[in-house]
């Protein structure tokens, strides 16, 4: 059953994010999305920070071992995204949908960074494979809500790659496939993590922070920065509205899912 768990988790993501953008004009899309990354923001600093990282500091490892796998996670994410590798491609926030140039992409390098985005997003998804595996083989309740915040961070990102690849000069049907394509890394990364990971359970410590150092990097270094702009009252009240109900959901999917 943990092995379907993992397939199952890995696959919704990539399913519902290109629904979602199969499904909805550009105009609408820049709209939702914007909300959903105040969504992630919670979800996975709640997930990291109030789930996974607790469960590791439960284990016997000395807390100075996990302290530095975190940091170590943080600073390999960094220097990973800065190879150009983990891009996370969020090209939304108020962005003109004829001329989307998020993370130094403009118009004269759109096609070799359409294909640049599926690279590093092929190798983001097959990372977040081995997190889910990694997540339920140490519990079943915690594979859920990892998933849960891998999900929440996924369609935002996949919709932002959807629209890089549009900027890029592929066709609607094109871009939909390619990243149905690049999430299926993320299956043979959960799949790979079950049968790699599942004999070694010392190492589930260590690879739950690295889960929740890639969690926190995402929210800190590329969804935060996104919100921190001049806005009306009312709509960082949205804002803060989303993050809380991002915290809110992981805290009611851990609670109502039974442990394992």
């Amino acid at each position: 059953m943990t092995l379907f768990y993992i397939v199952l988790s890995t696959l919704a993501g990539g399913l519902l994010s290109v629904l979602v953008a199969a499904s909805l004009t550009l105009a609408l899309l820049g709209r939702i999305v914007r909300h959903l990354v105040s969504l992630s923001v919670g979800v996975l600093l709640g997930t990291a920070l109030l789930h996974v990282l607790p469960e590791a500091f439960e284990s016997k490892v000395e807390p100075q071992r996990l302290f530095a796998t975190l940091l170590g996670g943080l600073m390999f994410f960094f220097l990973l995204e800065k190879a150009e590798l983990y891009r996370h491609g969020h090209h939304h926030e108020g962005d003109d949908p004829h001329h989307h140039h998020g993370h130094g992409f403009d118009a004269e390098q759109a096609g070799r960074g359409g294909w640049s985005v599926l690279v590093g997003d092929s190798i983001h998804n097959f990372c977040d494979g081995i997190i889910i595996a990694a997540a339920f083989l140490a519990d079943t309740q915690l594979g859920l809500v990892t998933s849960l915040a891998i999900i929440a961070h996924e369609i935002p990102q996949e919709v932002g790659d959807y629209i890089v690849l549009l900027n890029a000069g592929f066709s609607r049907r094109k871009a939909l496939l390619y990243n149905a394509i690049s999430g299926l890394a993320s299956v043979a990364g959960g799949v790979l993590g079950y049968f790699v990971v599942g004999p070694w359970e010392a190492l589930f410590p260590y690879l739950l922070v690295a889960a929740s150092s890639s969690f926190v990097y995402v929210a800190v270094a590329d969804l935060l920065p996104q919100l921190q702009r001049r806005l009306p009252l009312r709509s960082t009240l949205a804002q803060l509205g989303w993050i809380a109900a991002g915290l809110s959901l992981v805290t009611v999917v851990k609670a109502l899912m039974p442990a394992g």
